[in-house]
Parts: C-alpha cells; structure tokens; sequence
C-alpha cells in the first residue's frame, strides 16, 4: 500500500467564531456523528470493528510514543511507518476498502512484525489473533455481491442473493408494509430456521415482526420476518448527543428537526426521518450545519441500502455569498439545459418552478464517512426534493486537498502539464458547485400515484424528445428512483450530475459569478479548456476502480466519468485522442483545443438529453443498454488501465479536529496531517 496524502480538515477559527450556545450545539452533534463509526464499520466488513479496536488498543500501550516500540527492539521503524500508513488509511476510509474505488488495502507489514508489535500488549495480542488473517487476506478483494471474490455485510448468510425471485418478493414485502429500505441489511437464515430471510431494521427499539400472509415466500415455503435492534447500541449513544444538542439548538425549526430525528432512530421508521428531512432543508442558513442517518446507497450491491453517516460543519460567509448569488439566478440557467423548454412551464421533464435552494461553503468540524465529498446535495429523497426542497453544501476545508493535489498529471503532454495544474482548481469547483446545484437538482420525475392520479397528462402523454413517440412508462405507485434503476441508481444519477456541470461551465454569466471575464489573469476560455481535459483524465482515472477479474465497477463516480469519456470518444468527432505507450508505461490524453465547445458541448447535450430522459421516465431497459454499452472496459482500455495502476496517485488521507466539553466550555483540538495526528485524533475521539 502507497503512503498517503494526508490533509488537515482545519477549522479551529471558524469553530472559535461561533457563539457558547453554537459551540454547545456543534460539540454534541459532532459526538453523535462520530459514535456512528462503529455502525459504518460494521456495513463495511466483518473484521472492521476488531481492527479499529486493534489499532486503538497499540495506540493506548505506547500512550501515543510509537518510538517505545522501535526502542524496545520490536519493530523497526519502516515496518512501523508502514503499519501507521495502514492505520491512517483504515482510519480516514472509516474500514479496509477504499471509501472511492471500494477496493480493500492491507498493511504492508508482516504477519510476524504484527505480532511482535502487538507482544506488549495483551488486549491487541488477542486481537490480533482475530483480524490477522482476514487483515492481511487480499481476497475478498472488493465489495460487491457477496462471493469469492467480493463480499457485503448489508446482505449475511449463505447464497443470500442467490435467488431473485426471493429478492424481489421481499422487496414487494416491505414495500406494502411500507418498510424503507436504507436503514436495513437482509440476512438469509439457515434452510432448517422457521423463518427464511430476516430484514434487519437499524433501531433502539428491539422487537421481531412476523410478515402475515404478505410474508410467505413460495419458493420456500417460508416466511420472512422484521427484526428490529439493529446497530443499536451505536444509536443509543447517538440518541443520547441528540438529546443534549437539542437543548442548544439555534432555533425551534432545528429542535423539531431533532425530535423527528431521535424518534426515528428510536423506532426505526424512516417515514419519522423523512419528516426529520423536510424540516432540515427548511432550516436556512444555520450557524452550524448537519447530516446524519443512513444516506448514501453507493455500496450497496443493489443500490438500495444506505451507510450510515454524521457530518458536522460551519458556514464559510464569504464563499457562501457567492454561492448563494448563483443558486439566485439558477433558473435561469435550467433554461439553457437541452430538455427545457422556453416556456414558463418549462416542459414535462424539469420542475415549473425552481426555488433557490440553501446553498452554503461550510468547513466541516466533523465528517464521520468512508468517504469525505467536495460537495453534497441532500435528502436523497426524490419526493422531499421535488415537494419540499433541497440544500447544497460545498466543504471549503476539503476542497483544500483539490487546490493543491493535480490527479492523473501524467496523462497530460508535458508541455501542457504547468497550465494545466495552474487552472484544474478553477474549473474543478465550478464544475462540482454546478454538480451539486443543478446536476442533482434538475429534473421531474413523471410518477402515479396509489389514487391513480397523474402528474402528467396520461391520456395524451408527453412526447419522449429521444423518440418523437409518446412515452410509455413512468414511475408506478410505490415505485422510487433506487427501486426502479437499483444498481445503477447512483452511477447514473452521478454521470448526469457530472454532465450537466460540464454542459453549463462555458456559460459566460456563471464564470462571471466566479471572477473569470475577459479583464481576469485566467480567462473564460482557459476554465472551459480546461473542464474538457479534466474529461479526459478523469475518465481515464476512472479505470483505477474498475475490477477485471469480477468484471464490476467499485465507484459509482469513476464509472460515470468512464462513461462520459467513452462517449465523448465516439461522439464528439475527434475532439479526444489517447495515445497509450505500454512499454513505457506512459497514457497521454489530447484535446483538440480549436474545437472544444463547437465538438464537446453538443456531444455532452446528446448522453445528457439520453440519461434524463430515462431517468425521468423510469425507462431501466434503455438506459441499462446504453449505460452499460458506455462502461464496457474493452481490451484496448484494460491496457489502459494498466498503464493507469502502474502511476496511481497516492490515496487521500484527511486528519479532523476534536472537541472536548469542559463544564460548560468547550475547546477545539487540531492534529497535525500525519498518520500518527490521525491515529491520535481518532484515539482521543473515545469510541466506544
């Protein structure tokens, strides 16, 4: 495993801003988000939870002096750097698969250095004799459906998935019970158990539910049932930061978020945390921003269960100004997407009136994930954003990173290469603010409901722009995007959010918005460049993450930038060219500079116009055949991929502060950015 890069998340001065009651308010919800850990840990692998106790239990023998264990003659100290490299990298990624790729990495240290870095201590020498071999194993060497090769714990037991028709009754099950399925895992009980298949239900609360009637599997011949409990010790201790955060709430909107939040990790019901949702998206501009629950759905083989995750932040006032001036003129800028139409109303497939939504920068405090984004757009739930609304977050202390780290550098021509790490930052952020603002929050899904009522006219139905012919199909009652779309709910909602922010970046009021005009040091052109060679990079990135010996996509934003690229080298006439020199181990993407929005754009407007579309009529077959066909890794790109692997750039590491209560103060602690300040910030974080 290559040493990581490793960045500080600083935000001690803008925690120190924030008024007692704020700083209050910040300190417990950073508790509860971070007490979320072990319940991440146990989505991630099933060694995970014993090798962070494992790594804790050295770190308290040595009291944080890992020269103790050079001195003593134990290790030596590469063996020890490699073994906190590790460590570091466990850490950040929140388990041993990379947050970004979902592909595991093990220490580079021996079986025997491990265990006499381990001999001084009792705690980690038992430890150690339950992690090694699965620690060190290389298989299962990513996360997937569960087999030789991959494996999930969101889904336990022998040949779970093995049977679809099983899956997709249960799924009918908890759809008419109206049981949510991102708090779940499913575990598949032995053939002599009385129930088949128990749905395990993240709660306090710890009872059983037997399905009646609805809960009988034909296949089987037997039922399925609910259990309720668990992750719930984790949960218990996040109710408890809850209920003290709620007594230094800024605001009554924010305690009634935190009511329908606790009870929603007391019962289980994610109805309870949807309405915890519609009440935080109401919540403007807090001085201290959160998100916690089970949100993201990216590991999920099936693209319905969600991590868990806390994030904790502090509004950033001068980035967020200029934010919140171009989510002021967005509507506007709906208008220049290739499906709207010139009308107030916009046409069938975008929402008539697009509200403003809460964008802020924030500087995150504490951000509990396996992996930490440059921006997020939230709830996940297409009802809530379509009824109720959405918010924003760009992370200021992490784009940090992005400012000073260029990925894929090589594959530039050298005599490019010193322009191109100058202007990635500058295309980079507009392109991810654009992601975020109106890639994930454009577009109308065409949907019935349980009453039979429409919202569309069914009898004469909207014209599909990709075939001149009515459409004919839609979203049926009950019926939601991860549902329908499943496996490739997130790499498609992804790659249209990525689409759309390249699609708009040329548009001269947005750079406007950002400082770029003709009168500045970089010019409009150079931002627009350079957007289209990050294209091609980051598609060619992409294929770190692609596996194939299983032949499976491990990052729902790497296959996405995969597929624009290979779409943009068959459908943008000669705008890219690779040239791949094995021997040499060298990848160079080229742009034809003259021709990049006369080529690229209308090339981009074309996938976009095709995933949209789809998307918004729940049309799985077509955008399966395309999106599919755009992701296949042929021959010629597995030598690119080798020629990727061979000069990967080292994985990111990030190092977060602390909060301590002291009475009724509280105080903030920074760590340097080393492996050793993340180890020591998370041994101080006292997970329980």
């Amino acid at each position: 495993m290559a040493a990581p890069q490793i960045y500080a998340l600083s935000v001690a001065a803008a925690f120190r801003g924030l008024d007692r009651q704020q700083q209050l308010y910040a300190h417990h919800m950073a508790k509860a988000a971070w007490n979320g850990t072990r319940i991440i840990l146990r989505q991630v692998s099933p060694e995970a939870n014993d090798i962070f106790d494992f790594i804790m239990a050295l770190y308290r023998d040595c009291d944080g002096v890992w020269e103790r264990t050079t001195e003593r003659g134990i290790v030596q100290p590469h063996e020890l750097q490699n073994f906190l490299d590790y460590a570091a990298m466990f850490l950040s990624n929140v388990g041993n698969y990379f947050g970004s790729g979902d592909q595991k990495f093990t220490p580079d240290i021996s079986e025997e250095s491990l265990a006499r870095l381990a001999s001084f201590s009792p705690k980690a020498s038992d430890l150690l004799q339950r992690v090694k071999v699965p620690m060190l194993a290389k298989l299962p060497s990513s996360l997937g459906v569960p087999g030789p090769l991959t494996q999930s714990t969101y889904y336990l037991g022998d040949n779970v998935l093995a049977s679809s028709d099983d899956i997709a009754a249960i799924s009918k099950f908890m759809e008419e019970a109206e049981i949510l399925p991102e708090n779940t895992r499913l575990k598949r009980n032995k053939d002599t158990e009385e129930y088949a298949y128990d749905i395990l239900q993240a709660s306090i609360e710890h009872d059983e539910f037997i399905f009646q009637g609805r809960g009988f599997l034909p296949g089987v011949g037997r039922r399925i049932r609910l259990a309720q409990g668990d992750h719930r010790n984790e949960l218990r201790l996040i109710y408890d930061c809850l209920q003290e955060a709620k007594q230094f709430s800024s605001n009554a909107v924010q305690k009634d978020m935190l009511e329908e939040l606790i009870d929603s990790f007391h019962s289980g019901k994610l109805q309870t945390y949807k309405e915890a949702q519609k009440i935080w998206v109401k919540d403007k501009a807090p001085p201290v921003e959160t998100v916690l629950g089970f949100v993201e759905p990216y590991r999920d083989p099936l693209g319905v269960r969600a991590e868990f995750e806390g994030i904790v932040g502090i509004p950033d006032p001068a980035e967020t100004r200029i934010l919140a001036g171009l989510a002021s003129k967005a509507d506007a800028f709906v208008y220049k997407l290739p499906w709207v139409e010139q009308n107030e109303r916009k046409g069938p497939f975008e929402k008539h009136l697009f509200e403003p939504p809460d964008f802020s920068s924030i500087q995150s405090l504490a951000y509990n994930s396996s992996i930490i984004f440059p921006g997020i757009n939230l709830p996940n739930y297409n009802d809530i954003r379509q009824e109720v609304g959405y918010k924003n977050i760009i992370f200021s202390n992490r784009m940090v990173a992005e400012r000073v780290r260029t990925r894929g550098l090589h594959m530039v021509e050298e005599a490019e290469q010193e322009t191109f790490k100058s202007h990635r930052f500058h295309s980079y952020y507009i392109w991810v603010v654009l992601h975020e603002i109106l890639g994930h929050g454009t577009g109308r899904f065409l949907t019935e409901d349980t009453a039979g009522n429409f919202n569309f006219d069914h009898k004469s139905p909207p014209l599909n722009p990709l075939t001149q012919e009515p459409i004919n199909c839609w979203y049926r009652p009950g019926q939601t995007w991860t549902g329908v779309f499943q496996d490739l709910s997130t790499t498609v909602d992804e790659c249209r959010a990525e689409i759309v922010g390249a699609y708009l970046l040329d548009e001269p009021e947005i750079l406007e918005i950002f400082g770029y005009t003709e009168n500045s040091e970089i010019k409009p052109k150079d931002v627009i460049y350079n957007m289209y060679l990050q294209l091609g990079v980051d598609g060619l990135r992409g294929l770190e993450n692609y596996d194939p010996v299983t032949k499976k996509w491990g990052q729902a934003h790497s296959r996405a930038h995969y597929a624009i690229f290979r779409h943009l080298l068959r459908d943008s006439d000669g705008l890219f060219t690779v040239a791949c020199d094995t021997a040499n181990k060298k990848l160079t993407v080229k742009i034809d500079g003259a021709n990049v929005l006369q080529k690229g754009k209308p090339s981009l407007g074309r996938m976009l116009m095709s995933l949209h579309v789809y998307r918004c009529t729940a049309d799985i077959e077509n955008c399966r055949a395309l999106y599919e066909d755009l992701s296949t890794v042929d021959e010629e790109a597995l030598r690119w991929r080798d020629v990727v692997i061979s000069r990967k750039d080292p994985p990111l590491a990030f190092c977060q502060a602390n909060t301590f209560l002291g009475g009724d103060t509280v105080s903030i602690k920074e760590y340097e950015p080393s492996a050793r300040g993340v180890v020591q910030s998370w041994a101080e974080r006292g997970i329980l």
